[in-house]
């Protein structure tokens, strides 16, 4: 099996079966949206649950929280992509084994300082826990170099076979031989006056017989000494095993990226507040009718009591000036003063009924105007 593709691929297989992507996408909106939400509302002094927001209400605002991050990560991982691409086509030839083998531990040294780091921020805050979605995001990408890091080990370790060359033994010195001494040749006699009468000459005696010269016999040549063969290659890993790797490889990066993309959201609600906040003097002017006095208070609200003539009852006896309305959800109103500020701010939660009516008006702006009338 091949672990590089193969766990992935049956990881996907399992967790589609048990879950259908529709739902798994759904739940997480959900769940962004539910923040981005709760923080928005929070910022002022407001329990989002009050409110009685549907899942409609969540999923429109999860797209608030997730349009940067979705965006951001699809940019980075195109480029990501295309780099990889690139490099492994023009970089991958010039890498050698050794080369390889220290990006292979520069990348699992480098997730494993991330990782750390991000688990460490789990429990306490750190360094990494001041700048937003840093700590969560250290987790994500520590996580996939040490995956990655991994895989690249296992391609090197399974080259270095058939990458290393064969040695090449030297050729052992063959013993010199030593050449056959030459027989010295033998000194000419000294030249003779020739006699008158040469005497018979004595029978020559019986040379004794030369010996062959005595060669130095050629040594054999040594045996190459065998080459130890190469260690046999280890046998697959079983299925369940590279499905359980891939399985916790893949729930930590998750669970990082749930981590940075909750906290991007709390952090778009409390944004999104504060800037309704800066522009209240800019947003349309609410005026409450009421039958009875609500009793609302804040920076800049004033209450005016309805004046009603002998036998005609006017149909709400109150009117509240100096609003303006958040939003409308779950049959309730939520309003805040238009000077609202978050050291001594309020918000005011009206139920909608028939005995509260709501006018519109153009912005109050920021110089105060006469006490209206009913």
């Amino acid at each position: 099996m091949n672990e590089g593709t193969g766990g992935p691929g049956r990881l996907a297989t399992l967790v589609g079966a048990v879950a259908a992507p529709t739902s798994l996408v759904t739940a997480l909106l959900y769940y962004f949206g539910y923040w981005h939400a709760y923080w928005f509302f929070a910022y002022f002094r407001v329990h989002s649950t009050l409110l009685g927001f549907s899942t409609a209400d969540y999923l429109m605002r999860s797209l608030d929280a997730l349009w940067v991050p979705l965006t951001v990560t699809a940019t980075l991982g195109v480029a990501g992509f295309w780099g990889y691409d690139l490099a492994r086509r023009r970089l991958g030839p010039l890498l050698g084994p050794v080369a390889r083998r220290r990006a292979t531990a520069a990348l699992a040294a480098a997730g494993f300082l991330l990782t750390v780091g991000g688990l460490w921020s789990t429990f306490q805050v750190t360094f990494l826990s001041r700048v937003l979605t840093l700590a969560p995001l250290s987790l994500s990408t520590g996580v996939a170099l040490l995956a990655y890091a991994r895989l690249l080990a296992r391609r090197n370790a399974a080259d270095a076979p058939a990458a290393e060359p064969e040695a090449i033994r030297e050729p052992e010195p063959e013993p010199e031989q030593t050449p056959a001494p030459q027989a010295e040749a033998p000194a000419p006699e000294p030249a003779t006056e020739p006699e008158a009468v040469p005497a018979p000459a004595p029978a020559p005696a019986s040379e004794p017989e030369t010996q062959p010269e005595a060669r130095p016999e050629p040594r054999p040549e040594p045996e190459p000494a065998p080459v130890p063969d190469a260690p046999p290659p280890s046998p697959p890993r079983p299925e369940w095993a590279v499905i359980a790797e891939w399985a916790v490889v893949f729930t930590l990066v998750m669970l990082g990226i749930v981590w940075a993309a909750n906290d991007y959201a709390a952090s778009v609600g409390t944004v999104r507040a504060q800037r309704f906040v800066a522009g209240l003097e800019r947003s349309p002017a609410t005026v409450v009718f009421s039958e009875h006095r609500l009793g609302i208070g804040g920076p800049g609200v004033r209450e005016t009591r309805c004046a009603q003539d002998k036998g005609d009852k006017a149909a709400y006896a109150y009117r509240y000036d100096g609003l303006v309305l958040i939003l409308q959800s779950g049959d309730q109103y939520v309003l805040v003063p238009t000077r609202w500020t978050p050291a001594d701010g309020v918000a005011v939660v009206l139920p909608r009924n028939d005995s509260v009516r709501l006018e519109f008006g153009p912005p109050p702006g920021p110089a105060p105007k006469p006490l209206p009338s009913c």
